[in-house]
């Protein structure tokens, strides 16, 4: 842990009635300056120093497949580090969450630290709740870029109102999921908002069933962002019927079955009215 005094990230953030509106009936939204640009850029050496120390490995680029050239990421960082646990918990963030998903408490999911490189490839189309065995569709992705990012370096982009047709099927995110869910969002005619310029401390929400990726990273600079999932409390554990669901189980609600509810001690609730 930095020996840093970092922000506290307690003091609510106001969502308006119009913007849970509008994320319900889009699936997505873009909110700005959630955490100032000091409060972030105090977190990001933190979050990037623990991704490096707690993520995956670095092999070359081009020895990796699509997925693997999307992004280099670390996960479930706050359960490792003192100082990214303090960001990822923060009541500003759980509440937002909680607000846009209309619900009275949400718990956390996981965290992913993502790094899109330079020259780093595309992230494919897919659904987020192909991964996850839950049984509500009150889950929400935060997705947040940790320095000023433009679209050249690879921001979300998402089929708006894609969410209401809830799970598309049983597709990891890959060449295949690209393919056909662009197919999938061309035949149904759904709206595709492109990726914006975003400031550091900006964030974009999605649901986990709306379909977003993003393009790959033309750019010199490292794309870095911070993503948190919370779920609505009181959801419960489903059969996992994929590999993927699987093996989120046991990774991320850990001693848990199917048909108990979703808290196991790595899912705190971290809001409640």
């Amino acid at each position: 842990m930095s020996g840093k005094i970092l922000p506290d990230l307690s003091a609510y953030y106001g969502v308006s009635p119009p913007q849970v509106a509008e994320f319900q009936r889009n699936g997505h939204i873009l909110l700005r300056s959630v955490p100032s640009t000091q409060e972030v850029a105090a977190y990001r050496s933190v979050i990037l120093a623990a991704r490096e120390q707690f993520g995956a490995e670095r092999p070359p680029l081009e020895s990796r497949d699509t997925y693997g050239k999307a992004f280099l990421k670390g996960m479930n960082l706050w359960s490792k580090d003192e100082a990214v646990r303090r960001f990822v918990l923060a009541r500003r963030f759980a509440k937002i969450a909680a607000d846009l998903l209309a619900v009275k408490g949400v718990r956390i999911y996981h965290d992913q630290a993502l790094l899109k490189e330079p020259g780093g490839g595309i992230t494919p189309w897919h659904q987020d709740q192909h991964y996850w065995p839950l049984d509500t569709d009150y889950i929400v992705t935060m997705w947040m870029p940790l320095v000023d990012v433009s679209p050249e370096m690879g921001t979300m982009r998402f089929a708006s109102g894609s969410h209401l047709g809830g799970y598309l099927g049983d597709m990891p995110i890959g060449d295949d999921s690209e393919r056909k869910f662009e197919e999938y969002i061309q035949s149904r005619g759904y709206r595709i908002a492109a990726g914006v310029a975003m400031k550091a401390g900006d964030a974009t929400f999605h649901y986990g069933w709306t379909l977003h990726g993003a393009p790959a990273n033309a750019t010199d600079r490292p794309r870095e962002v911070m993503t948190v999932i919370w779920y609505a409390d009181g959801a419960r554990v489903t059969e996992p019927d994929n590999f993927n669901r699987r093996r989120d189980l046991e990774r991320w609600m850990p001693g848990l079955n199917p048909g108990d509810l979703a808290a196991s001690e790595l899912n705190p609730l971290v809001f409640r009215r």
